[in-house]
């Protein structure tokens, strides 16, 4: 549908080719989306451009939103998303919404009817004049940042405070009417985008040093980090600082890859995926630090009681959900580096904190397929280092938050903020993209492999999301534990609702027949037992493009979450543990 006049011939420098050029200028090298009336000028300048900026055409907005989500957490810089108008702008809000929760700093550039039909019944009109639906609030409340630029000198201003709010930590939106996008602007324009901020706070980071030190004279500290750590790339000051204060470390069920598993100290996964040794940990400790987290609940389910009862500090973007002295800070790897120069090494953490994690106790299940426990070890024996992991939340995401060593150098990412089901099919995506051959050159490593672990009802909302993956022939495994359910709700009918009805079982599907039926170049793989994994996943391992293996599982296993366990005492849980060593 034509919704503005016909553009045939570039005259003169459009806003759409200013608005390519600020991209490049920022380091972003791709702008995810799906193409559409109200934005195809952008698209026209992309391909006009003789910039290093390319456009990748999804097939949904939200996995659009998703892959600019995945593309910010692998570089630590700005992902990009540019959507047309209608429904096109509105299949942006969950993506959206997840990158606010979670704090990662995506930019959408979102298409709309010419300013000269607002108001009028214009196709697909958004102005807020007339009763129309008003985008300019509907996604203030998903942003840091929110306009609808006017005029095509207003948009330098706009650029710029939206890039800097979203360098804060979120998403900004730019409303681009169509007559605005191809309207020409000043030859000289370029975008100064206003100075990172590091929300330093001398004051505040003074009082944290001093609870460490007094609670090093004590008794032990325990850092608990969060996802922050990452985005603000303070890994190695997160290692310095344990060093600095021999503290024991935990981690947030989003920011496993901040600390792995088998450094010194490390003692587990927080919250309602977590290890009973962390519990201990905190519960015995003299100061919990809380590093780039705010203890939503996901995060501090099993650990209230031990941090009501402990002193409790923090620094990061935002104060915690629980009390504790904050110390705020939008640059970790600055406000770490800081502390840990504060504080006179004590040499190397623990390694004896604990002999080993203690998985949860689940039921045993005696159903088909593959048991969670297994098909994560599995997968863990092919990753090599430096893999990216993006799993959907629900029982596949606990059981892989909870099991799998994470491999070193990779990024680790569960998108907890929304939860929404489908976000790592296109995050992996966009990740993949941040690693190509025309990556920006900090992050390019076109032959680094990324996974991606979700459920068949992650794989029915989003799924088809591979089509790109395979279009651009990225190295991705797509692992679909397929248990022919929405487990998770099934197993709260189970629970919390006496097993009288499901509404959440499925028939059975064949997802990996289906796949290769409908993609013939892409390997794919049904796993209806161990073996089958195994033999599928070193398959895998010969293939530079996008591979699918479906893990065919119980749909009635409990997955280790807390909510649907007993958890036994930490004495119970060492004891088993030990009883289980080779002798």
């Amino acid at each position: 549908m034509n919704t503005g006049s016909q553009h045939p011939v570039q005259r003169g420098r459009r806003v759409v080719d200013a608005v390519v050029d600020a991209v490049a200028d920022l380091g972003v090298h791709h702008i995810f989306g799906v193409d559409g009336a109200n934005i195809e000028d952008l698209y026209d300048a992309l391909f006009a451009t003789g910039r290093r900026v390319r456009g990748v055409v999804a097939k949904h907005e939200f996995a659009a939103a998703t892959m600019a989500d995945g593309y910010a957490r692998t570089t630590g810089g700005l992902g990009v998303v540019a959507t047309t108008s209608g429904g096109g702008a509105m299949n942006l809000v969950a993506g959206l919404a997840e990158s606010y929760t979670s704090r990662v700093p995506v930019l959408a550039l979102v298409g709309q009817p010419p300013t000269t039909l607002e108001g009028t019944g214009a196709f697909q009109d958004s102005s807020g004049t007339a009763g129309t639906i008003h985008a300019v609030r509907l996604f203030a409340e998903i942003s840091r940042y929110c306009a609808r630029v006017q005029r095509p000198d207003d948009l330098a201003g706009h650029l710029e405070r939206a890039v800097a709010a979203a360098r804060s930590g979120g998403p900004a939106v730019l409303l681009l009417p169509k007559d605005i996008q191809q309207s020409t602007v000043d030859g000289a324009f370029t975008l100064r985008p206003l100075p990172h901020r590091s929300g330093h706070d001398p004051a505040g980071l003074a009082r944290i040093r001093d609870r460490l030190a007094a609670a090093r004279r004590t008794g032990k500290i325990v850092l608990v980090a969060g996802d922050q750590v990452a985005r603000d790339d303070a890994r190695q000051p997160l290692h310095a600082l344990a060093a600095a204060v021999d503290a024991a470390v935990g981690v947030a069920p989003d920011a496993k890859d901040v600390y792995p598993a088998d450094q010194p100290g490390f003692c587990g996964v927080a919250g309602i995926m977590g290890h009973t040794e962390l519990i201990e940990a905190v519960r015995h400790s003299a100061l919990c630090l809380l590093i780039g987290t705010r203890m939503p609940a996901t995060a501090r389910t099993g650990l209230d009681t031990a941090l009501a009862a402990v002193p409790v500090a923090s620094i990061g973007a935002e104060p915690p959900y629980v009390p504790a002295v904050h110390a705020a800070s939008l640059d970790l790897c600055e406000a770490l580096v800081e502390l840990a120069d504060m504080l006179s090494p004590g040499g190397a953490p623990d390694a004896a904190t604990h002999g080993g994690l203690s998985p949860l106790r689940v039921p045993v299940s005696v159903g088909p397929g593959v048991r969670y426990r297994e098909a994560v070890a599995a997968i863990a024996t092919v990753m090599p280092a430096g893999s990216d992991v993006f799993a959907d939340a629900g029982n596949t995401g606990a059981a892989v938050v909870h099991h799998l060593p994470v491999p070193h150098g990779g990024r680790f990412v569960v998108a907890l903020g929304m939860g929404g089901m489908g976000y790592s099919f296109g995050a992996a995506i966009g990740s993949a993209f941040a690693h190509g051959s025309d990556a920006p050159e900090a992050t390019r490593n076109p032959h680094r492999r990324t996974f991606v672990v979700a459920g068949d009802g992650a794989f029915f909302m989003h799924g088809m999301e591979i089509h790109t993956a395979i279009e651009h022939h990225l190295p991705i495994t797509f692992l679909v534990f397929n248990n022919n359910a929405h487990a998770m709700c099934l197993t709260r009918e189970q629970l919390f609702y006496g097993d009288r009805y499901s509404f959440n079982r499925f028939q059975p599907s064949m997802l990996a027949e289906g796949v290769a039926a409908m993609f013939p170049t892409m390997p794919s793989y049904p796993a209806r037992t161990l073996d089958q994994l195994l033999d599928a996943l070193q398959a895998a391992t010969t293939t530079s493009g996008p591979v699918f293996i479906a893990v065919d599982c119980d749909p009635d296993e409990i997955p280790p979450f807390l909510p649907f366990l007993e958890p036994p005492t930490i004495e119970e849980e060492r004891s088993e543990h030990i009883s289980a060593r080779p002798q």
